[in-house]
């Protein structure tokens, strides 16, 4: 399998989930529930270099690499943006640079109907989410 069909593979079984899922309550409390399976961030990590700007809530990003590969941590003092990071890292994390870089976030969320099931801001902090990891990922290419 080619790394580009194991991140689509992903996308493909979130896709698979939140159809089963139906409504957008239930949607919403499966991303809460992704964010309660993340390992908690340590505080040395939760430091202002980390934190995602542009999100509501404050969201810690960290990031480390095997030369090849990039992998992500997060935290966030809100369940829903907890929830949000979680499910960017189960699309993102362990992925190289050129994945990261070549995967179309934008149409992976809309796919998903996540944007348009969060507040604008909300929203906007996904985005932003999105971002660093797509800085992340450039300054390691």
């Amino acid at each position: 399998m080619t790394d580009r069909a194991a991140i689509d593979d992903v996308l493909n079984a979130l896709a698979e989930e939140f159809d089963l899922l139906g409504d957008w309550e239930s949607r919403i409390q499966y991303v809460i529930d992704l964010g309660r399976e993340l390992e908690p961030l340590p505080d040395a990590d939760r430091i202002e270099a980390n934190k995602v700007p542009g999100c509501a809530a404050q969201v810690w990003l960290t990031s480390r690499g095997d030369g090849e590969r990039l992998a992500f941590r997060a935290d966030s003092d809100s369940a829903i943006s907890k929830g949000n990071v979680a499910l960017l890292l189960r699309l993102y994390s362990d992925r190289t640079p050129a994945e990261i870089l070549a995967f179309d976030a934008r149409a992976a969320l809309d796919r998903l109907g996540l944007p348009q099931a969060l507040t604008r801001q909300r929203a906007n902090g996904l985005n932003s989410m999105v971002g660093r990891i797509r800085e992340t990922a450039l300054a390691a290419g």
